[in-house]
């Protein structure tokens, strides 16, 4: 006769020491693997966002906790993972190796060399996901960062601290202004502000553009405060998904450090494309577009990290610019209504004027800064405000007059002044300038002494008279290079500079 006691006593003495095993070990076995998601059972001790190690020596993270499995994306292309391999847990929440070594560096979001060089062996841990500093831990947005591009230094500014969206559709020069304000950052003679550590994270990129991109920063003596995050379009999707909050990582030692960090985000429409791929296969219900139901949550838990501490927390920020592609110029879209949303004001980018030969294609109207003037100098913040007025009273008016009604001689004044303005915003690419230089070109033409200079000759006039100052005027760079408001000495001497220049420019 069959002991169903003991038979029962036997199961239960052997399912206790499996599950010991397990839990101590804690060794999970691969169920199966598809589009670089792995579904692994026996991982009762698992967490989400843990890092996990493959027993052929890939590695991942675990993305989702179901009852009887977990999901692991993997960080390579993992061809070599079947089912039945062995995984085992690290106990560790994934992160990044973080130095001073890695300026200049150029490095893949988990930290190895992309440029060659030696992989950084000391340093200190940083965690890919972090909770945003409290508002008790934060001071208002009140020092500039100045991106070297008129246009947004004069009408849009920007703050060290905040998250300000540049957005438009392909071609537009979106990387062209983030990356003008990193080269903007190299250490300006007798600045008074502390250097700018930059980074750029491209997702989803060409590789030959990173190396454009990375080769004009080296031109520029910039890579020397520099750190370049790469997951090209050729790496996996969870590289893409990974690389903007390594570089977060990254950003944050150097804030806690009391340092200013420029983080560039390019772009995060790619970023929710890779997340969408990655929640497809991990069967998660899509929502709108597709995209799934915590995209919203996965871009403001990233743009919230980006802060101005206050002295008591050591005083460093991290300035946010993240990059949006539009389709059509549709800013109603899903991705770029919600990440609209979560930043402090964006530089919108419109084809009708780039393709009026208008750069950068800045459309004033719909850009916005909602840090404003409190993140201007005084001297910006003296003329900025009536060249503001200047040019909105302009566009008004521009729309009346292409009727060809007749127009009284004030109304074709304004017009004129407006087209003047139009072509002094004008700037080349990889051409940032210093504030006092910004402060001559605006302060010019607000004040009319441009309106004798045919339109076309705009541009020449002001390089030409930047020369000249800094040739015969140094007193007055000097002067303007404080940031504070010009005094009237000062404006007396720039007013018989221009006045001695015009009667040697040719048009």
């Amino acid at each position: 006769m069959i002991d169903n006691k003991k038979i029962i006593d036997q199961l239960e003495k052997s399912l206790t020491t499996f599950t010991y095993k397990s839990t101590t070990q804690n060794v999970g076995i691969v169920e199966k693997n598809t589009d670089g998601v792995v579904v692994v059972s026996g991982l009762s001790k698992a967490f989400m966002g843990e890092e996990v190690r493959f027993e052929e020596g890939s590695s991942g993270v675990i993305l989702n906790l179901d009852e009887d499995t977990v999901s692991i994306i993997l960080f390579g292309r993992g061809e070599n993972i079947t089912e039945g391999s062995t995984v085992k847990t690290t106990g560790k929440i994934l992160s990044i190796n973080v130095s001073e070594k890695l300026i200049g560096r150029i490095i893949s979001p988990m930290g190895d060399p992309l440029d060659g060089k030696q992989k950084i062996k000391d340093g200190k841990q940083m965690p890919f996901e972090r909770i945003a500093p409290g508002v008790v831990e934060r001071e208002p947005v009140n020092t500039p960062l100045k991106t070297g591009v008129k246009l947004i230094d004069a009408l849009i500014p920007i703050g060290r601290g905040q998250r300000e969206l540049i957005i438009g559709d392909r071609g537009l020069g979106k990387t062209a202004i983030a990356i003008d304000a990193i080269i903007n950052q190299l250490p300006q003679k007798g600045s008074k502000l502390p250097p700018v550590i930059c980074i750029y994270v491209p997702i989803g990129q060409k590789q030959s553009t990173v190396a454009q991109v990375a080769d004009k920063l080296r031109e520029a003596g910039s890579m020397d405060y520099t750190i370049i995050v790469s997951a090209t379009a050729s790496e996996p999707a969870a590289l893409q998904y990974l690389a903007p909050y390594a570089g977060t990582a990254i950003a944050e030692y150097f804030m806690e450090k009391g340092k200013d960090v420029l983080i560039v985000y390019d772009d995060l429409s790619k970023h929710a494309w890779a997340y969408r791929q990655i929640s497809l296969v991990l069967r998660r219900p899509a929502g709108r577009e597709a995209y799934p139901g915590d995209i919203f949550y996965l871009h403001s838990r990233l743009l919230e990290r980006a802060v101005k501490l206050n002295k008591e927390n050591g005083g460093g920020s991290i300035t946010a610019l993240p990059i949006v592609e539009t389709q059509a110029s549709d800013m109603s879209a899903y991705i770029p209504t919600n990440i609209i949303s979560i930043t402090d004001g964006q530089i919108y980018l419109e084809s009708n004027l780039f393709n009026a030969g208008i750069r950068p294609a800045v459309n004033v109207g719909n850009s916005v800064s909602r840090v404003g003037g409190a993140a201007q100098t005084s001297s910006i913040k003296s003329i900025a405000g009536k060249m503001r007025l200047e040019l909105a009273q302009y566009r008004e008016l521009a729309v009346f007059a292409q009727f060809g009604s007749e127009l009284d001689q004030a109304t074709l004044g304004q017009l004129e002044r407006g087209k003047r303005t139009t072509e002094i915003l004008k700037q080349s690419q990889y051409n940032p300038l210093p504030e006092s230089y910004q402060f001559l070109s605006i302060w010019a033409v607000t004040n009319g002494h441009l309106d004798d200079i045919p339109v076309e000759s705009c541009r020449k006039f002001e390089k030409e008279f930047h020369e000249f100052i800094k040739r015969k005027y140094n007193i007055i760079l000097d002067a303007l290079s404080s940031g504070e408001k010009p005094k009237e000495e000062i404006i007396k001497k720039i007013e018989k500079a221009i006045a001695e220049f015009k009667k040697m420019f040719s048009p």
